[in-house]
């Protein structure tokens, strides 16, 4: 069974537990490892290594990414999670859990900055990367042997050295022949993993999980199935594709095909976003229309940021609202032309938002942009758009020459802290 040394990717032979050239124990095996080609990269508590890269003395501790009280977890790192602390848990519960916990506000700007760098690494593999999020890409090596020198798998094993060595984090690689199995490698041997699952293994491997591995199938799903019989993979398979698409239809057919492992999904290189958007939790449910004026501000500067930065522009502006009981708003409106500008996302959005202010107990509120198009020509469709796209141009000169607090326009100026 072919096997090489992660660290140094050296080839080891079959029956030696460690590398004879650097004695290291991380010996990577697997039949197929030289014929498989698409990867899912995953990189380890993302938001919780940077925050420990940055601040060494956090290093041993328990660290946890996200608002305050009244917020969520967006990530802990693996210590708190020996203490039950999960992605989207709401952050009173994750401090009841792990009290002596070290809770970071997010800085989303800078965990872009470093997801970028790590696509930048992606790229000098293969030009097909499919980004899924800011931490996380599926990337097809097919063809790039020769070019590298070296398989696949042994390329992979070198990205994973570089972005560590380079960037100070980590990241979990999952290996295999489709994007389905590749995903589910990853998550196999996590942190710092390197997992690979073959198509011929899938099905015998597939079969005890739950059907919720498969993606897709969430809680109503899932109880559906549940009422039919059908809990585990291993139920799918035997039910046949026939019968679950007689039952189901075209998702029938295609529970069948994954049950299997079969996927056949290309990784497309290009993705594109959707929507850009930014909310916040309060720490206190608020009804009153000016303090929740004042975060909208807040968040169209970041939407538009981060619009500015990806080239991109939008036309339909939706405010979110959730109220003290957990039922959710939205409201949109559609602008008669794309737009980055915070000034023209936050009067779209303030508008709504003063139709919604009766009294009701918010406690989040959230702008975001969709119908994004190339950020080229936006802005200057009548003199009053070039003038405002002029002044916020120049405002985001001063603040990439001398920071974020260079300028501070005059609506931010009575706002307080608030909880993102």
């Amino acid at each position: 069974m072919p096997g090489f040394c992660r660290d140094c990717r050296r080839d080891v032979p079959e029956r030696a537990g460690r590398c004879s050239a650097c004695g290291s124990p991380r010996v990577l095996r697997h039949g197929d490892l030289d014929a498989l080609a698409i990867a899912h990269v995953d990189c380890d508590a993302f938001y919780a290594t940077i925050e420990k890269r940055d601040d060494p003395s956090l290093a041993d501790k328990p660290v946890i990414v996200g608002g305050r009280q009244r917020g969520v977890v967006l990530t802990a790192c693996y210590v708190a999670r020996t203490f039950g602390v999960r992605s989207a848990m709401p952050m009173f519960e994750a401090r009841r859990l792990c009290p002596h916990a070290s809770v970071v506000r997010p800085d989303m700007e800078k965990y872009a900055r470093v997801g970028r760098q790590v696509r930048e690494l992606m790229f000098k593999l293969t030009p097909l990367v499919e980004p899924v999020s800011i931490d996380e890409a599926f990337m097809d090596l097919s063809g790039t042997a020769r070019l590298h020198g070296m398989s696949p798998a042994k390329a992979l094993a070198g990205f994973a050295g570089e972005v560590e060595t380079s960037l100070g984090i980590t990241v979990s690689i999952g290996l295999s022949c489709n994007k389905f199995l590749a995903k589910i490698a990853s998550d196999l041997d996590k942190p710092r993993g390197f997992a690979v699952l073959g198509g011929a293994e899938a099905a015998a491997f597939l079969a005890p999980k739950s059907v919720t591995l498969i993606f897709g199938v969430g809680k109503m799903a899932q109880q559906r199935l549940a009422r039919d019989g059908l809990r585990t993979i291993g139920d799918l398979q035997r039910a046949g594709e026939s019968e679950l698409q007689r039952r189901y239809g075209v998702e029938g057919a295609r529970l069948a095909r994954l049950a299997r492992g079969l996927d056949d999904r290309p990784v497309r290189a290009e993705r594109e976003a959707k929507s850009i958007s930014a909310e916040t939790t309060f720490d206190r449910d608020i009804a009153e229309f000016r303090p929740l004026e004042l975060r909208l501000w807040r968040l169209a500067e970041k939407v538009s940021a981060r619009l500015k930065t990806n080239g991109l522009a939008g036309s339909t502006v939706t405010l979110k609202l959730k109220t003290a009981d957990f039922r959710i708003r939205t409201r949109a409106h559609s602008l008669s032309h794309p737009t980055q500008l915070a000034g023209r996302i936050f009067a779209a959005g303030r508008d709504l938002l003063a139709r919604e202010t009766d009294g009701t107990m918010f406690r989040l509120i959230g702008i975001g942009l969709s119908a994004l198009c190339d950020a080229d020509g936006a802005d200057f469709a009548d003199l009053i758009d070039r003038r405002s796209a002029e002044a916020e141009q120049a405002i985001d000169r001063l603040r990439e020459r001398f920071g974020d607090e260079a300028v501070i326009k005059g609506l931010a100026l009575d706002g307080d802290n608030e909880d993102e």
